[in-house]
């Protein structure tokens, strides 16, 4: 039976601390500070939770609920090491993860909602040579939709969950929780809707390319939001799916090798290059990116980039209108990133 600890009721505070913005992930995670996570847990909650209550749970007993972004199977000691050596210092879990109870699994009493990578820690040290830890868990009440929503916000302060599972954790939560509706879904977490439509796009790239990155991990949201827009063309989405396929090959070959991976922003290069032929007025190899309008004619070109800058062209009659010319810009610059030259 699990040992109860403590009760107390949660807090019915609401601000909008958990806004999202588009710093870089290493800025947020800076900002973040244990307090303004654990706050913003009970902040979450408020409506849907009636009663917090700590107990302290074999971690066999509890699962993790599939509604999280992150992929409990990716776990390891090398990125649990940090937890590990902390519990065997501090002499258990200080930090309560977060769980509800479950009544459709005879194998399983709770399922984490937020603080999966604790319950593997807790489960691995039991497994070698501490079987008396704990996993000391907060038992809530609260829905699936704010199952979701706490989770998120107990994610985004973590730098170890890639923009890839986050998207994807969104598109999924999108259609169950919101019906689709993509500004009510932002209102519920405190982002913008324009930040959390790129969250989205960036959902639908395929495994196959995301197979020629070495790891999930190393693909920002920048770069990811550049690579899905320029999928949309067809043409585009063909010679890139080749050299996804060539590229996956040589990530295999390297990590059965034990060789380093091809880095993110190469992988990102060699698919941008092949999404966009470079190719002059003779139809010969150039160095200039090409970003075509939606009629197919070039509408942007990246002539030359050094260090004082990049050259690009305008095309006049590409049919282009200013939004899609602006979001070609912007493509540009996220390719441009990708490739190591950044101007921002």
């Amino acid at each position: 039976m699990p040992r109860k600890q403590s009760t107390y009721l949660a807090d019915l505070l609401n601000d909008d601390e958990g806004q999202e913005t588009d710093r870089p992930a290493a800025e947020r995670g800076r900002s973040s500070t244990l307090l303004q996570r654990e706050s913003a847990l009970a902040r979450v909650q408020s409506g849907e939770v009636r009663q917090v209550t700590q107990f302290l749970l074999d971690p066999a007993r509890v699962r993790i609920w599939p509604g999280n972004a992150r992929r409990y199977q990716q776990l390891t000691e090398a990125n649990c090491r940090d937890l590990i050596d902390s519990f065997l210092a501090e002499g258990g879990q200080k930090v309560p993860a977060i769980v509800r109870r479950v009544t459709d699994d005879d194998d399983h009493d709770y399922e984490v909602i937020a603080g999966t990578r604790r319950h593997w820690a807790i489960s691995w040290l039991r497994a070698h040579s501490y079987p008396d830890m704990q996993f000391v868990a907060q038992v809530a009440t609260l829905d699936n939709e704010a199952a979701f929503r706490l989770a998120d916000i107990e994610n985004r302060a973590r730098r170890d969950i890639s923009d890839i599972e986050r998207a994807r954790n969104y598109a999924s939560a999108l259609e169950q929780y919101y019906g689709g509706k993509q500004r009510r879904m932002a209102e519920r977490l405190h982002v913008s809707e324009s930040w959390l439509s790129k969250m989205l796009q960036v959902a639908r790239i395929p495994d196959d390319f995301l197979d020629a990155f070495g790891s999930w991990d190393e693909i920002p949201l920048k770069p990811a939001y550049a690579l899905v827009r320029a999928l949309d063309d067809p043409s585009a989405a063909s010679r890139m799916a080749e050299e996804a396929q060539r590229l996956s090959t040589l990530q295999a070959e390297a990590r059965a090798q034990g060789t380093p991976t091809l880095p993110a922003a190469e992988v990102l290069r060699r698919l941008m290059a092949a999404a966009h032929p470079r190719k002059d007025r003779d139809g010969q190899a150039s160095d200039a990116l090409i970003f075509a309008s939606r009629s197919g004619r070039p509408a942007l070109t990246v002539q030359s980039v050094g260090r004082q800058g990049a050259t690009i062209r305008l095309h006049a009659g590409s049919g282009a209108g200013h939004e899609e010319l602006v979001s070609a810009f912007r493509d540009i610059l996220a390719a441009l990133d990708a490739a190591g030259h950044a101007l921002t």
